[in-house]
């Protein structure tokens, strides 16, 4: 048995996961270099070998909470591996926290790469509205009504009322804006950076008080027109740390002085600088989870904290589901485009180790999802939240 086997194997069994076992969450190996690369660059290879066929597990979500929940990924102890991998670390988050990743120019890779995938296949993994993000479990039987849930709790949160004008940073295909407009009789602007997101907003929303906007929320501070209320449906994750300052002076700029602003977003439980290897590369380029510090910081002196809430566990269940439609609808003809012939299985694999690695780190606690209600000036007698 090869050395860097030994290794991945007595790792693996700290969390009860065998090579070739029977479990559901066990690694089938097909290809021995696996052990050595994996070793290597273990963020990026586990997902790459993965992808190549190097490797199979029946229920990826399962692999990935149990490994996470016992911390393999900070137990490699293999001298060489370990210390080349540090030093890659040490070099990307030094890189990270000298440049700005998230320029104006760069921040469209992000659309380009992962939004304008294709709205065919977004189609067939989301909900009836086409909402990408966290959906609330509660009191809910289906996908399309735990979007919904989410939604309508937002809109209690805002407060919103007849007339309001609404900021939507980050509004996607259009669902919030449209569900808002339809149902609280308010104006809605709303601004992407994905030119597909942007044709599907424009036409869905059509004949509704809303305008879409194809720019980079930087560009809002040249806008003077002044808000009731901004909401923000995971956008931040794509801002970047050194962006936070100036995306909350955005937002400070656009809300009227005795406004609501609700973030909604992804977080981590530590302060990076920089996001998961794979997950850069593959899904989101220039990508970055948040922590609580680096919120706290940079709502200083801007915002009043208001109301802070964890959905996190409501994530897994929701990428559980995006995952079932991506594989039951994936044979499927979408405007008469069969979408296994235009995404190979190689995209296949690639996606449901996004999405199952993803549900699996949600299980494990490692992310977390956050709704924060911000004022500029503090709610006059405090804020109430009304769910």
């Amino acid at each position: 048995m090869s050395n860097a086997k030994k290794i991945i194997e007595d790792l693996l069994l700290e969390a009860d996961i065998h090579i070739n076992g029977q479990n559901p969450w066990d690694l089938q190996v097909h290809n021995e270099k696996f052990y050595s690369k994996l070793l290597y660059n273990t963020e990026l290879a586990l997902g790459e070998t993965y992808t190549d066929g190097w490797w199979d597990c029946r229920h990826l979500d399962q692999f990935f909470y149990r490994a996470l929940r016992a911390n393999l990924d900070k137990n490699v102890t293999m001298d060489s591996s370990f210390f080349i991998n540090n030093i890659k670390t040490f070099l990307r988050n030094s890189v990270a926290y000298a440049i700005n990743l998230q320029t104006k120019f760069r921040s469209v890779e992000v659309g380009k790469k992962h939004y304008d995938t294709g709205n065919d296949l977004f189609k067939i993994m989301l909900d009836k509205r086409m909402i990408y993000t966290c959906a609330f479990w509660e009191n809910v039987s289906n996908l399309d009504e735990a979007q919904e849930r989410k939604l309508e709790i937002t809109c209690k949160k805002l407060q919103l009322q007849p007339g309001m004008k609404v900021l939507d940073i980050g509004c996607g295909w259009g669902g919030l804006a449209k569900y808002i407009a339809e149902h609280y009789n308010v104006s809605v602007v709303g601004v992407t950076i994905s030119e597909q997101q942007y044709e599907v907003a424009k036409a869905q929303t059509q004949g509704y008080p809303i305008e879409i906007l194809l720019q980079d929320y930087r560009e809002l501070l040249k806008n003077n027109i002044k808000f009731d209320r901004v909401v923000s449906l995971g956008m931040f994750e794509h801002v970047g740390h050194k962006n936070y300052p100036i995306y909350m002076q955005v937002v400070n700029h656009c809300l009227k002085d005795d406004g609501l602003f609700l973030l909604h977003t992804i977080g981590s439980n530590k302060t990076t600088n920089v996001t998961n290897k794979w997950i850069e590369k593959y899904i989101f380029p220039n990508s970055h989870l948040p922590s609580i510090a680096q919120i706290g910081t940079s709502i200083e002196e801007l915002f009043v904290m208001e109301d802070w809430q964890n959905y996190g566990a409501h994530y897994d269940k929701t990428l559980m589901a995006w995952h079932q439609n991506f594989n039951d609808n994936f044979n499927k003809n979408v405007n008469n485009i069969e979408l296994s012939k235009k995404y190979d299985a190689r995209f296949r694999r690639l996606w449901n180790f996004y999405l199952l690695s993803c549900a699996g780190a949600f299980r494990a606690r490692r992310n977390q999802l956050w709704q924060i209600v911000l004022t500029k000036k503090g709610w006059e007698g405090g804020y109430k939240r009304l769910v």
